[in-house]
């Protein structure tokens, strides 16, 4: 802690760098998006079977989980309540006679001494149809353009807040890719991490706005780019250390927090590698770059002004 508070880093001279690497990672991304063939959507999305059944005895979740595994039913969601066990899978498992077939053949090897008795069968739609998911994106852009309106009215500048966007829109597709490269579902639970990824990284990048516009009214005299740099240097600790809190209890959800929650703790893991890294690598710099050839141009407008004068 006391290295990161005492740090004189020059980071907005290796901005070049730093763009190739995002530019790297979200072609990375599309690369893994065409790969795969596109997403590999959950019950969510797809619809699928739901099977309800009943247990003469208790039985644990992680033992219904490994006999459905061993049974060869691969993609599907489980729901528990006492001794009755709710399976949704996924409509691929074939007609609903075949999906119950598997199923009791399953649970008949696994739990030989427990009498089962199938409650229903049926076939589910998708929870988040057309409709839901053009909502959805309709969520998506109005919070983005209330991002960029109320940063906007805070920062006397709407450049900041278009910043602040692109670094979500940036974290998003990054961790959208990876999580289609290891070909896990794309479901509710992904969607819930991909939108706290972006809360996570707005905040982040709020923080770092806020000590640049502070010190660019301690620091008149200094130019744009020490201003920037003197205000990464100034909240890194606090970037550094919330950064490790949040990856350190997202690695233990995904080693330790089982098969249900491992998706959204994957997400967190890459998330908040990444968000850290577009506040800091990304924003920051976009900012200053965006800002110094405004007043270039500026610059070079009175400049030109003062020469057709002269003349």
């Amino acid at each position: 802690m006391q290295f990161f508070n005492k740090t004189n880093i020059d980071f907005i001279s290796k901005r070049y760098t730093y763009f190739v690497i995002s530019a790297l990672l979200i072609l990375f991304s599309i690369g893994a998006y065409i790969y795969r063939g596109g997403p590999n959507y959950g019950i969510d999305f797809t619809g699928g079977m739901l099977m309800q059944i009943s247990f003469e005895k208790n039985v644990s979740l992680q033992e219904v989980r490994s006999a459905l595994d061993e049974g060869g039913l691969k993609s599907f969601e489980l729901q528990t309540a006492d001794r009755m066990i709710m399976i949704r899978a996924k409509r691929e498992v074939g007609s609903q006679q075949e999906f119950e077939k598997t199923v009791t053949n399953a649970f008949a090897t696994k739990f030989a001494d427990n009498k089962i008795t199938v409650d229903r069968v049926e076939y589910v739609g998708p929870s988040v149809g057309e409709y839901l998911s053009k909502q959805a994106l309709y969520a998506f852009v109005f919070s983005f353009l209330g991002i960029i309106i109320y940063v906007a009215f805070r920062f006397k500048s709407a450049l900041w807040g278009i910043t602040g966007v692109i670094g979500i829109i940036h974290n998003t597709i990054i961790c959208f890719g990876m999580v289609i490269i290891t070909g896990k579902e794309v479901d509710i639970i992904v969607i819930a991490g991909l939108l706290t990824v972006a809360g996570y990284s707005i905040n982040d990048t709020i923080v770092l706005f806020d000590r640049m516009r502070e010190n660019m009214r301690l620091s008149i005299k200094d130019d744009f780019g020490t201003i920037v740099n003197k205000s990464i240097n100034a909240v890194l600790l606090r970037t550094v250390v919330t950064s490790i809190t949040v990856f350190i209890v997202s690695c233990s959800l995904f080693f330790l927090g089982g098969e249900v929650i491992h998706t959204f703790a994957y997400i967190m893991v890459v998330g908040t590698s990444i968000a850290t890294f577009s506040t800091i690598f990304l924003c920051a710099p976009l900012v200053y770059e965006w800002e110094t050839r405004k007043r270039n141009r500026a610059k070079a407008a009175r400049q030109q002004q003062t020469f057709s004068k002269v003349k």
